[in-house]
């Protein structure tokens, strides 16, 4: 009967508590889905760009584009973004919190959506290239005409789940004081000691955006498959 009562009275705590403060979410949601947005739209630049250069017959933009690569895939996300708000103030560069974050994401995104783009294009046959310059093309109209749509196409499937690694890593942006979903959930949690119910909702909201960018980039999949039909 202790039992029973326990556990009715833990639900009714658990339901009451999501109904609460799911609302109060809001604002770190919207904040985690900016800087999503920002972090994903700018990593693709730069992906594309290094994925670019590294195709480029200069071996000095080739080994620059690998050190960046290097560096980004080899040391923790968390630390570059502790770099890039602590480290570079003692450099005498200092930028606000939430361009900070912008920017550590989307280096770190860029280094690994390069990669993508890098293979997406060396995916495509080279003798589609050399059409291209029988018919007059310049290697960058080639490039640009020919072999950047195509090898975006291919990438889509990759980069959808590199986006929804993106939208997961943002909430490492809590560590410089970004008020996103995690660093909202443990101020609940320290103001209410309710540790599960506050998680589970932090948890929901991120299932939701993912499962929300999913279904997003599956139908621009499908819209892409259309068009080459």
């Amino acid at each position: 009967m202790e039992f029973a009562t326990g556990f009715f009275n833990s639900t009714v705590n658990f339901f009451t508590t999501v109904i609460d403060f799911a609302p109060k979410f809001i604002p770190g949601v919207t904040a985690t889905l900016q800087l999503a947005f920002l972090s994903i739209l700018l990593g693709t630049a730069i992906g594309l760009v290094v994925a670019v250069l590294k195709l480029t017959r200069k071996k000095i933009l080739i080994r620059i584009m690998n050190i960046y690569i290097t560096v980004i895939r080899g040391t923790p996300l968390l630390l570059q973004l502790y770099f890039i708000f602590y480290g570079l103030p003692g450099m005498g560069i200092e930028i606000d919190r939430f361009p900070s974050a912008v920017i550590g994401l989307a280096f770190h995104n860029g280094a690994y959506i390069s990669e993508i783009f890098r293979g997406a294009i060396e995916s495509i046959d080279y003798g589609q290239r050399e059409a291209a310059r029988s018919l007059g093309m310049s290697r960058w109209q080639s490039t640009k005409r020919i072999i950047l749509p195509q090898a975006f196409k291919r990438s889509i499937p990759a980069l959808g789940n590199q986006f929804i690694i993106a939208v997961k890593d943002s909430s490492l942006a809590s560590v410089i004081t970004i008020t996103e979903i995690m660093l909202l959930a443990r101020q609940f949690v320290a103001a209410t000691f309710n540790v599960f119910p506050i998680f589970f909702i932090a948890g929901v909201y991120y299932l939701v955006i993912t499962m929300g960018l999913t279904k997003l980039l599956r139908m621009i999949e499908l819209k892409l498959k259309v068009n080459e039909r």
